[in-house]
């Protein structure tokens, strides 16, 4: 949603893509990266991707060009970990070209089978040197961490996990370094905090929360340097820059990493209900610091405000007139990226399994009679065969439905989604 301005539960296959899926934005779809092209700004990729790459799942020559990828939708340059952290294949793509390889030693990729002779977490825990899994996570061995997905080969351009912080750092400072005489859209998609977490060793044991607090160090320390690199181009007072995350916080997502023995009172979810995969506040509420010096006036904002009104309001910010480039959800919400309009949006749909409606006031959950509960993650998924409404003003904690003392005001938001539906769902991609 934020590349496309549009809400990703209207197309099919835009759920958690698996290491080898095709690109699930396509190429003629008008998207972030292609606007600002457009508006004559210089486009990069760096860090964290999960959008898939190539023109068909699993079939991938990671030994090539993989195309369609990020320069298909708008990126002049991009360094990408070709997944995630957690999934094969464990390479960074320059350009869409794994990095270091030998093609001596070619890479394959399987999400269906291991190849012969590779060991795997499940049955060769002995090698698991940095992290064992706690659920899942138990397929292919790469620098002493076992991961979703199989692979061999490739030796040459694997990432050694303590270093992934550095290595993108490095590189999008580079991309502004390149790119400071000239305006500039960098997305830099930090892979800290998520797992596999395993910090570089000068950050490993500087918290008391384990390696997840370390790697909340470790992003900071990120941040701090690409704000530096910015002020050492003469550019960080004429730059906008916005720091947001694509989910709310887990804690054990897939590795025995301590982040739950030593979480003790800390509580990253704060006054909200769920975490990660629900469709609870905590799950889909997330930070937004907007920064952009003499513009912003500084404070906290209670606006209600949608990543995938990027699009539509550096469009804006950008004199592009998205009139022509087709339909959206996104919106131009300016005002309230600055501070000046308390309000923002009148309403969100959040997905997570379920639809939700969220207004200033009001919260609206569709009913779903999938698990209420995930035991991997300890996570409350929201899930309830009944409709669920909350007075978000006066019960953030989404503990009190409402819903059968609130029939009309459950009839409103009910409306609000069929006619949101009817714009489009189950789309291609």
């Amino acid at each position: 949603g934020l590349f496309t301005g549009e809400y990703p539960w209207r197309r099919k296959g835009t759920g958690i893509a698996a290491g080898d899926a095709a690109l699930i934005i396509k190429p003629d779809r008008y998207t972030l990266p292609k606007m600002m092209k457009e508006a004559g700004y210089a486009t990069g990729a760096v860090g964290k991707w999960h959008l898939g790459m190539g023109a068909e799942t699993g079939k991938q020559n990671w030994n090539e060009r993989v195309s369609p990828g990020p320069a298909e939708i708008g990126f002049d340059y991009s360094y990408i970990m070709a997944a995630t952290g957690d999934r094969v294949p464990c390479v960074y793509m320059e350009n869409q070209r794994a990095v270091g390889l030998d093609p001596k030693d070619p890479i394959e990729v399987s999400y269906t089978k291991n190849f012969p002779g590779e060991p795997t977490g499940k049955d060769n825990p002995e090698l698991l040197t940095k992290l064992k899994p706690s659920h899942g996570h138990d397929m292919a061995v790469v620098n002493g961490i076992s991961r979703i997905g199989f692979m061999k080969g490739g030796k040459s351009a694997l990432w050694e996990d303590e270093n992934i912080a550095d290595s993108i750092t490095v590189h999008a400072i580079r991309f502004i370094e390149r790119n400071k005489d000239n305006p500039f859209f960098l997305y830099f998609g930090t892979n800290d905090i998520h797992v596999p977490r395993y910090p570089h060793g000068r950050f490993r044991g500087k918290t008391d929360m384990g390696y997840r607090g370390d790697a909340i160090l470790q992003f900071d320390w990120s941040v701090g340097e690409v704000v530096r690199a910015l002020k050492e181009a003469g550019v960080y007072d004429n730059t906008l820059i916005i720091i947001t995350s694509d989910n709310g916080p887990v804690v054990d997502d897939g590795y025995q990493d301590e982040a739950v023995e030593k979480l003790k009172n800390h509580k990253p979810w704060g006054p909200f209900r769920g975490g990660k995969y629900s469709t609870f506040e905590a799950g889909t509420r997330v930070p937004f610091i907007v920064h952009w010096t003499g513009n912003v006036c500084p404070g906290v904002s209670n606006a209600l405000v949608s990543q995938i009104d990027m699009l539509g309001t550096l469009a804006e910010l950008a004199g592009i007139d998205l009139a022509e480039a087709g339909q959206f959800d996104t919106q131009k919400h300016l005002p309230a990226w600055l501070g000046n309009d308390p309000k923002g949006r009148d309403y969100i749909i959040g997905s997570a399994g379920s639809l939700t409606l969220l207004t200033r006031d009001w919260k609206y959950i569709e009913p779903n009679k999938g698990n209420a509960y995930s035991a991997h993650t300890n996570t409350e998924l929201g899930n309830n065969p009944e409709d669920q409404l909350y007075n978000i003003v006066i019960d953030r904690g989404e503990y009190d439905n409402v819903a059968r003392e609130n029939p009309l005001m459950v009839k409103f938001m009910k409306q609000i989604l069929e006619e949101e539906k009817a714009k489009g769902t189950d789309l291609e991609l």
